[in-house]
């Protein structure tokens, strides 16, 4: 039987890979602060608790972890001093969980792991058309137009990627001595349903569904966006092979961020609310953050289901039908 045990299970991420999991055949345990549904059991507790975290990962006797809460505050976990304790609290449980007898982990990274200072800054980059598919690991040149793959150098501007980054190298050393197949989801940037405020798309949809200005940059930057439902499956279907190491969990396919917001404004009906170039664009922002999905379509086998337009759609109409409610309440 593959029992997993599930951090982060009710939350962004966590929600639909719960429900890809239970798909896949998962007796699916969740542990945190906040019971999530679709579960077949849930441990209570505060996973920053080291009584607590050991207590919940004795209790399960998991075979495998799927490992995804973390500080994600808005505007505030690239910098927050949270990210130490959650690499204390994620060592530990990782630990522990081998020496339950877990045999597989796979712990959620990021994109802002990567070395992003090679990559080309606007105005200099063509943003205009689809970037050139070089793809070639070890090239340069494919870094510079900003086509991320696995293997290329890590080097993280904020104490958040370098919190997930070094978290993956202690991990990766413990691993290879402890027997424990272990893999790395980095993960791009999501939208989707229920998403927090501070998020792009979540934002600008219920700005605009509310008859409210969307100030923005030019939107010229190009950026890789997946439906939180892909990333969810994605990380499920990680899980649930034998691949190890860092896998990027991304759409492949980086759009302007323009062409975002464009079609955000037209599914509203308010593409007169957006105000293109009121809010400037830092001068350290890459032109294009792309995934490049190779081992995820060919060695994990794992392919997106969402098209953007069709993602946007139904991630705006999820927040029109709430905005409703919200309205029509007491």
């Amino acid at each position: 039987m593959k029992r997993v045990l599930v951090t982060g299970a009710a939350g962004f991420v966590g929600r639909p890979a719960v429900a890809a999991l239970a798909t896949r055949g998962f007796e699916v345990h969740a542990v945190g602060r906040t019971a999530p549904e679709g579960v077949h059991a849930f441990h209570a507790a505060d996973l920053l608790d080291p009584a607590q975290r050991r207590a919940a990962v004795q209790a399960a006797t998991a075979t495998h972890l799927l490992h995804l809460a973390w500080i994600t505050t808005p505007g505030r976990y690239w910098q927050a001093p949270d990210n130490l304790d959650w690499i204390a609290a994620s060592l530990d449980l990782v630990r522990r969980f081998r020496e339950a007898g877990g045999t597989r982990a796979v712990v959620a990274g990021t994109c802002a792991e990567y070395d992003w200072t090679e990559i080309d800054r606007l105005p200099r980059a063509e943003l205009e058309s689809p970037t050139p598919r070089l793809r070639s690991e070890g090239d340069a040149a494919a870094i510079r137009i900003g086509q991320l793959f696995e293997s290329a150098p890590c080097e993280p501007a904020t104490l958040y990627g370098a919190a997930k980054d070094g978290l993956r190298r202690v991990l990766a050393a413990y691993a290879a001595t402890a027997g424990l197949s272990l893999a790395w989801g980095r993960l791009f940037y999501l939208y989707g349903p229920s998403e927090a405020p501070g998020r792009l798309v979540g934002d600008a949809a219920r700005a605009l569904l509310a008859g409210g200005r969307l100030a923005t940059s030019e939107g010229r930057q190009r950026r890789d966006f997946l439906h939180v439902g892909d990333a969810g499956a994605a990380f499920a279907a990680l899980l649930d092979s034998a691949v190890e190491g860092p896998v990027n969990i991304g759409s492949g396919d980086a759009v302007p961020v323009r062409t975002i917001l464009e079609t955000i404004g037209a599914l509203t009906g308010r593409p007169d609310l957006i105000d293109f170039g009121a809010r400037p664009l830092g001068p350290t922002e890459p032109a294009c953050i792309e995934a490049d999905i190779r081992r995820l379509a060919n060695e994990v086998g794992f392919s997106p289901r969402y098209r953007l337009d069709q993602g946007l759609a139904e991630t705006v109409a999820g927040w029109r039908e709430a905005l409703s409610i919200a309205a029509s309440g007491p």
